[in-house]
């Protein structure tokens, strides 16, 4: 039980790393853990690794946070919290969209394992049901989204060119000798952490004074959140291809909170849950269903030969102690950062942000012994096309694309 307990440990802090440092996604450390398990096996229990692995995500999920709204580097999970993160952070309310995003969290995770009863009854037969049409789903996800988002015809038609265009550019990614980790991290690098990095530093960005003293207050908007979170966060565990980006959405449908006016925090509230309720969901598919729903997940599957009912106990039991542990330190880290952020140079740290994303990706490319000039390609073209929402004035949501244009492709069977 011991060295459960201190993987838990190990896997949180490690999470924490991942989490605050932009462009180091959670699956690349995850896959570094699991090409060094035959040698990591001889001395710890697949058991203690996996432990470690869901740790590390859940606290991953809620750190990643902090560098979206203080730094402007939103990563998968955060593209959507950006709006509602940075015009909190705007207003001087960086501790409070902090505890927001921290308390999502929590309340996300604990609905999701109270609600585990009913999902074990109703998710296995309901999937049985559902897999052939998978591909239908997600398809008229697509569409809800683009015209949810959409204001006019313009940005409906842009909104459009940019998720097919983002679609096929992942497809090739996804689809060329490199693995996922490393085009994931190329793509998700240019398409959402260096492109706003730039376009921040074209716009002068400067970090406004944050108040000490924050109002939280736990109103009927911030529990409708939490709830919406966990359950949106447990669907997209269930469904392939969905992302937080989509996620966010149902949570928004779901808590009648929005990314814009008064219902700012139920949305960020909302948004924070969907993060660490798939982040459990994804893995306790492999239970219920028999497949991993997320680059941790299959690595879990891989180190246990399937997922049984005590090993699912192991999850649950950990998965609490990692939330816990995530939500005092995301708020320590957070309140740390609002106070030290307003003495840095902004434009500095900005640069330095992106010569490390850009250096990441090259070392990664070069223990693999990829094509450097195939990854510079999908680099530039990932920033470039990442850049093109903020001068469009339309949602980076849609870029998405990148995933869930080769999962509809793969689900109707076409390839």
């Amino acid at each position: 039980m011991f060295d459960l307990i201190f993987a838990c440990i190990m896997g949180v802090l490690c999470g924490v790393v991942t989490g605050l440092i932009p462009g180091i996604h959670v699956n690349t450390v995850g896959a570094f853990v699991f090409s060094a398990s035959p040698f990591l096996l001889y001395s710890y229990s697949p058991e203690v690794l996996a432990v470690f692995l869901l740790s590390m995500s859940i606290s991953h999920a809620l750190l990643e946070f902090i560098p979206s709204m203080f730094l402007g580097v939103p990563d998968e999970g955060t593209v959507l919290s950006v709006m509602p993160g940075h015009y909190l952070l705007l207003q001087g309310r960086g501790k409070e969209a902090i505890r927001l995003v921290s308390l999502g969290g929590f309340g996300a995770m604990i609905v999701t394992i109270l609600l585990l009863p009913l999902f074990m009854v109703v998710l296995p037969p309901l999937y049985g049901i559902l897999k052939p049409y998978i591909w239908i789903i997600l398809s008229v996800t697509v569409v809800y989204m683009i015209h949810r988002l959409s204001r006019d015809l313009k940005s409906l038609i842009w909104s459009s060119i940019l998720f097919i265009f983002s679609g096929i550019m992942g497809w090739i990614a996804l689809n060329s000798p490199l693995s996922s980790s490393v085009s994931l991290l190329c793509i998700f690098s240019g398409l959402f952490g260096v492109s706003t990095l730039l376009y921040s530093l074209s716009e002068k960005s400067v970090m406004p004074e944050q108040d000490d003293h924050y109002h939280l207050e736990i109103d009927r908007d911030v529990l409708k959140g939490i709830f919406a979170g966990g359950i949106a966060g447990s669907i997209l565990g269930f469904l392939p291809g969905m992302g937080p980006a989509q996620g966010s959405l149902l949570a928004q449908e779901l808590s009648g909170g929005s990314d814009s006016g008064s219902e700012r925090e139920g949305f960020l509230v909302a948004m924070s849950g969907v993060n660490a309720s798939d982040a459990l969901f994804s893995l306790i598919a492999i239970y219920l269903i028999g497949n991993p729903r997320s680059g941790i997940a299959v690595y879990v599957n891989q180190l246990l030969q399937g997922l049984d009912f005590n090993h699912l106990l192991i999850m649950i039991f950990s998965s609490v102690i990692a939330v816990s542990m995530s939500m005092i330190l995301c708020i320590k880290l957070g309140d740390y950062l609002s106070r030290s952020m307003q003495k840095i140079n902004y434009e500095k740290l900005s640069w330095f942000v992106i010569i490390f994303m850009s250096f990441l990706v090259v070392l990664f490319a070069l223990m693999e012994n990829a094509n450097l000039i195939f990854i510079f390609i999908i680099y530039v073209t990932s920033i470039a096309m990442g850049l093109l929402p903020h001068y469009l004035d339309i949602n980076k949501s849609h870029l998405m694309g990148v995933l869930i244009v080769p999962a509809i492709v793969v689900y109707t069977g076409m390839a």
